[in-house]
C-alpha cells in the first residue's frame, strides 16, 4: 500500500480542502479519457484510493496512527465488514475499481465537465428530458491605475478598458446561420455524456469530449459566418463604474456580469452566464504625501532659526489648500503636528476621515558667508557650547584686544564679532541687571 499523502503531494498538516484540491487536480490529469499514457489508469485508481483514505476522518486518522498496517490490501481498516466477502468483489468498491455517480461528496459530473470541451466550468441540472445545462463565463481582472488624490476622494464614472469574450450580436450566442439548425452529437447520441468502463467492471460516466455536454454539435455548413459556431467573439469593451473614496494599494473590486460570456452556444435546456469584471487598482506613489493607515503622512523641512525661535510654516493638503500650523519654540526633528480631518475616510465616509500629520524635520545650514559664520560663533558663545568649532579669528569680547599681528580683514572680523558679543550681552540681561 502506497502512502496516500505521497501519492496526492501533500503533508500530513494538509488540510481537507488541500486535500480535495490536490485530488482534483490529479485526478483530471491521469483520468483514463485524458491521459493514455501507460501506467495512467493504474495512477488514476492510486489516487482514487488515497482520496478515499484521507478524506475520512476516522480512516485518515487510523493512518496517521499505524500507517498501512492499519489497513488490509484493498484499503480497507483491518477487521472491515468489507474486507471478506465483499458483494463489490475484492475489497472496497472503491479502493481498486471504479465509479458511477458521485463519491466522497463529489459530483463527478461537475469534476470533469471542463475537462471534456466547452466551457471552463459548466453543470447539468435535472433528469431526463427536463435537464438544464449551465454555462459560467471566466471572470476578467484588469489593473486600474489612480492618483493618490483619486484613492482619497474616489472617482465616478471612473472608464475601464479591457478585452472581453463577449456575446455574438449576429447569432446571439446560438452559433448558427439563420434558419439552420443544430445536429444530434454522433459520438453520444444526444445523451451528453460517454461511459468508460474502468478495472473490476466498473462504469464512469463523464461529459462527451464531442458536443461539451451539450448532445447536439453545429455542422460547419451551418455555423455562424461571424463567430464560426462558437457563440462568442472577442471584443474590446469600455466599462463606467463609480469607485468609493478610500482606495488602498491592490484592493479588488467586482462588477457582476461584465467579464467573459461563456463559450458555449446557447439552446433549449441551456442557460449562460456571463463572468464578473474584477478591478484591481493600483496607486500612483505622490511625491508628497505618504498614506500610514487613514493618515497621511507629510514631511515639512523647516529651518534652524524657525525650530529653534519658532514660527509659522504652510503645508500643502490633499484636498487643495494650504494650511498654515504653528511651529512650537525648540521644535526637533521628528516633532509631529497632527491636522484633523484631513486624512482618509473611514468606512469610505468622506465626513469622518483620519489626520493629515505633518512631520517637521530641521534643516541645519552650512555658514556660506562670514557674517553669517560668525553669528554662528557667537550664538555659540552664547550658548557656551565648547564644542563648536571657532575660526582662527575669534575671541571673546573681554579678551585680549591686541591686533599687532592681525590682518586688516582679521581686524574687521573681530570688531563685527565684538559688536555681536555686546549686543548678545545686552539682549541677554535682565530688566533688573543695573549693570
Amino acid at each position: 500500500m502506497e502512502d496516500p499523502y505521497k501519492v496526492l503531494g501533500v503533508d500530513k498538516a494538509a488540510s481537507a480542502s488541500d486535500i480535495k484540491k490536490a485530488y482534483y487536480k490529479l485526478a483530471k490529469k491521469y483520468h483514463p479519457d485524458i491521459n493514455k499514457e501507460e501506467g495512467a489508469e493504474k495512477k488514476f485508481h492510486d489516487i482514487q484510493g488515497a482520496y478515499e483514505i484521507l478524506s475520512d476522518a476516522e480512516k485518515k486518522q487510523q493512518y496517521d496512527q499505524f500507517g498501512a498496517a492499519a489497513f488490509d490490501a484493498s484499503g480497507n481498516p483491518q477487521g472491515s465488514p468489507f474486507g471478506q466477502g465483499n458483494p463489490f468483489g475484492q475489497g472496497s468498491p472503491f479502493g481498486g475499481g471504479g465509479f458511477q455517480g458521485g463519491f466522497g461528496g463529489i459530483n463527478f459530473e461537475d469534476l470533469f465537465g471542463g475537462a471534456f470541451g466547452g466551457s471552463a466550468r459548466g453543470g447539468r441540472r435535472g433528469a431526463g428530458s427536463s435537464y438544464v445545462q449551465e454555462f459560467q463565463g471566466d471572470n476578467v481582472e484588469v489593473l486600474k491605475q489612480l492618483s493618490f488624490k483619486e484613492s482619497l476622494f474616489g472617482v465616478q464614472n471612473a472608464k475601464v478598458d479591457y478585452q472581453v469574450w463577449d456575446t455574438c450580436g449576429t447569432c446571439h450566442a446560438s452559433g448558427l446561420k439563420p434558419g439552420a439548425k443544430k445536429s444530434t452529437c454522433s459520438a453520444c447520441g444526444g445523451t451528453g455524456a460517454t461511459n468508460h468502463y474502468l478495472q473490476g467492471g466498473f462504469q464512469m460516466s463523464s461529459q462527451c469530449m464531442n458536443c461539451g455536454g451539450s448532445g447536439v454539435t453545429i455542422n460547419a455548413s451551418d455555423a455562424c459566418t461571424t463567430c464560426h459556431g462558437e457563440g462568442v467573439v472577442s471584443s474590446q469593451k469600455t466599462t463606467e463604474v463609480d469607485l468609493p473614496p478610500g482606495l488602498a494599494q491592490g484592493m479588488k473590486l467586482r462588477v457582476s456580469g461584465e467579464g467573459d460570456a461563456p463559450r458555449a452556444t446557447s439552446g433549449p435546456g441551456v442557460k449562460l452566464y456571463k463572468g464578473d469584471l474584477i478591478i484591481r487598482l493600483a496607486v500612483k506613489d505622490d511625491p508628497r504625501f505618504k498614506r500610514d493607515g487613514i493618515n497621511i503622512i507629510y514631511n515639512a523641512e523647516i529651518p534652524y532659526t524657525t525650530a529653534a525661535l519658532g514660527g509659522t510654516v504652510e503645508v500643502p493638503t490633499v484636498d487643495g489648500p494650504t494650511v498654515r500650523i504653528r511651529v512650537p519654540s525648540g521644535t526637533e526633528t521628528g516633532t509631529k503636528v497632527s491636522i484633523s480631518n484631513k486624512g482618509f475616510p473611514v468606512r469610505n465616509k468622506l465626513d469622518h476621515r483620519g489626520n493629515l500629520d505633518v512631520v517637521f524635520k530641521v534643516k541645519i545650514p552650512k555658514p556660506t558667508t562670514p557674517a553669517q559664520k560668525a553669528l554662528l560663533e557667537a550664538l555659540a558663545d552664547q550658548l557656551e557650547d565648547p564644542q563648536a568649532k571657532r575660526s582662527a579669528e575669534w575671541k571673546p569680547a573681554s579678551g585680549d584686544q591686541s591686533k599687532d599681528n592681525a590682518t586688516d580683514n582679521s581686524q574687521h572680523h573681530n570688531k563685527f564679532l565684538d559688536f555681536l558679543k555686546d549686543a548678545a550681552d545686552k539682549f541677554m540681561k535682565k530688566p533688573d541687571d543695573k549693570n
